[in-house]
């Protein structure tokens, strides 16, 4: 089965790739979550659009890529959430939360689904996660969970 990917599958391919795949894979899987669309001709016109929207998004080169980790790293992010009397939150902090912070701490843009946090947080204090800004460079911050 021949399919035009619309978000990144990991292992498979980016936005706007052309991919051939297992029918079964295609069917229940990538096709009903929005992954993909299935491959026309007029559907690989809209590749351009999609491969035009995802560069205008990523990373520029490695190098900037480099930047961005330097200040991320250098960043403190304070990311404000509902907690009760023992510092446990009410819910959890999601990756599009610390996405969120980071945004409006003076960082750049970043997509949740580049965020990787390290296991549940569930309680106020600090915390680690994983943003994974270019194929070779992943930046390691540190965001502090504050009561309201």
């Amino acid at each position: 089965m021949k399919l035009i990917l619309t978000e990144e599958v990991p292992n498979l391919g980016a936005p706007g790739d052309i991919v051939e795949v297992k029918d079964g894979y295609g069917r229940n899987f990538l096709l009903p979550r929005g992954f993909a669309m299935s491959w026309t001709k007029g559907g690989e016109k809209q590749v351009v659009q999609i491969k035009r929207a995802r560069k205008s998004r990523e990373v520029r080169d490695l190098g900037h890529a480099q930047e961005i980790k330097a200040a991320l790293e250098a960043t403190t992010i304070t990311v404000p959430a509902k907690a009760g009397d023992a510092g446990r939150l009410f819910g959890s902090i999601t990756a599009a939360d610390v996405a969120l912070a980071v945004t409006k701490c003076g960082g750049p843009a970043v997509d949740k689904k580049a965020v990787e946090l390290r296991g549940a947080v569930k309680t106020v204090g600090s915390h680690k996660a994983s943003i994974k800004l270019h194929p070779g460079v992943t930046a390691s911050v540190t965001f502090e969970v504050v009561a309201v």
